[in-house]
């Protein structure tokens, strides 16, 4: 399309005057220097926060405009922040630059749910900044990391701090998987309606046998051998008087990994986990494999062929690897039903009693029947989740004072992380702010992170947030 357009050319008689000549503009078509259309301006703006430089470029020169990805990149620099406004309600979380190394922070508008900054990292001091220069908040919704409470504290001492429920459940469900580890020994497969027969005693030689080359195998797994490594290294450290810090960096771990080898009283505590194992694809198979291999089948490529013309998905590796003491022993023992993994039993009783299926909830009736330990403990999440969904804050301190009664260490933490952070929880627990928004923008940040590299291109993922919510 070609558009003749005329307009009229004005020059100035002023000496003083540093404009000499201009033109007459056309509203919503042209501007003075420019050297494209107005729409086709905003075509590229667009492209440019949806897809960054290179595809962005590749979509343009799809649809006619030719560009390229350094000029889209920088008309993103070029776009003006949008206006903050006055901010009652701020929520506050990290992001991932680079996982497990560097982090920033993204601030939400809780009111409109959009976000209004992000800032380039998660210290105590550049939120405090922020806060100072952005009057008016008056509650900030927030996990649990101390920066943020500090940072809130100094940067807006007269605001209200929310702590986040979601993080406040999802801090008390790895404290119940700890403890669940700790007691895994104690849980008893239940019996079954019809018993078989009493095994004799060649079955429980094979049965014994069968139990010890698996507890071998666990012991020599790759996982158990580098987590003994660490927890040596680390607790070599601290007795040479380091701290947390420091240990993170002669080492090169995280620094959750580390503070849980540094904090742990032994090996057991960390391998607990690891050595019950965790649910396998194999399981379901686990009697076939036994009748067939006593049955003179001892091909385990053929076994393999067999169970996933069944349904299994899992690797050959697996099913040799589970074999193997088999072969050795000469014979397969019974499929002794194994009691269920630490996950399962944590899910069982992070749920909701009303959404169990009947199996499930004979399964964790039984597994509680074995246990006094984590019958208490299921009795402290179900009153915890009940304060918490209908906002019974007053409740906080009598449930925290009957699970410092019983003998669950692993509790215990979480209701001291709870008192370190007591204003914050008791507001979670009482008032109906929630931080739901801050995740879901979380989530669509992850995505534009994809297409934004490096810690130098934090300023344009900053732009395109802040643009495109």
């Amino acid at each position: 399309m070609l558009l003749r357009v005329r307009s009229r050319r004005f020059f100035c008689d002023n000496d003083d005057c540093p404009a000499k000549t201009f033109t007459e503009q056309i509203p919503g078509l042209t501007r003075p220097y420019a050297r494209q259309s107005s729409l086709r301006a905003s075509m590229l703006d667009a492209i440019a926060l949806a897809l960054a430089g290179r595809a962005g470029a590749r979509l343009a020169a799809v649809l006619g405009l030719s560009v390229g990805r350094n000029t889209l990149l920088r008309r993103i620099r070029a776009m003006p922040d949008p206006e903050i406004g006055q901010i009652t309600v701020l929520g506050v979380d990290d992001f991932a630059l680079r996982r497990g190394h560097v982090y920033g922070t993204i601030l939400i508008n809780m009111d409109t749910h959009r976000p209004v900054d992000l800032l380039p990292d998660r210290e105590a001091d550049t939120l405090a900044a922020w806060l100072r220069d952005h009057p008016g908040v008056e509650v900030i919704c927030r996990d649990r990391a101390g920066a943020y409470a500090e940072g809130a504290r100094q940067g807006a001492p007269e605001a209200i701090q929310v702590a986040d429920r979601w993080h406040l459940w999802d801090n008390l469900g790895r404290y119940v998987e700890k403890t669940i580890a700790a007691h895994h020994h104690c849980v008893q497969r239940p019996e079954p309606v019809s018993a078989p027969p009493a095994p004799d005693q060649s079955s429980r030689d094979l049965q014994q046998l069968a139990a010890e080359a698996a507890a071998a195998r666990a012991e020599t797994s790759t996982i158990v051998v580098r987590t003994r490594k660490r927890y040596e290294q680390v607790q070599a450290l601290k007795a040479a008087g380091k701290g947390i810090k420091p240990i993170m960096r002669e080492l090169g771990l995280a620094k959750e990994t580390v503070r849980k080898f540094y904090r742990a009283h032994a090996i057991e505590e960390v391998l607990a986990t690891s050595l019950a194992g965790r649910p396998s694809k194999l399981d379901p198979y686990k009697p076939y494999l036994h009748q067939r291999w006593n049955d003179g089948c001892t091909n385990v490529l053929e076994l393999h062929r067999e169970i996933a013309s069944q349904g299994y998905r899992g690797s050959y590796g697996l099913v040799r690897d589970y074999l193997a003491p088999f072969r050795e022993t000469g014979a397969a023992p019974p499929a002794a039903a194994k009691p269920p993994k630490v996950r399962t039993i944590t899910r069982w009783i992070m749920t909701c009693p009303d959404d169990l299926d009947s199996d499930e909830e004979a399964a964790l009736n039984n597994v509680l029947a074995d246990c006094p330990h984590l019958t208490a403990l299921a009795g402290h999440v179900r009153s915890f989740a009940e304060m918490m969904l209908q906002r019974q804050g007053d409740r906080l301190e009598e449930w925290m004072t009957e699970v410092d009664a019983d003998d669950l260490p692993h509790l215990r933490s979480f209701t001291l992380g709870i008192r370190r952070d007591h204003a914050a929880v008791l507001n979670a627990l009482t008032l109906p702010h929630s931080s739901g928004a801050v995740e879901g923008n979380v989530n669509r940040l992850k995505m534009l992170k994809r297409q934004t590299y490096g810690r130098a291109a934090f300023d344009l993922l900053r732009k395109r947030v802040l643009l495109t919510a």
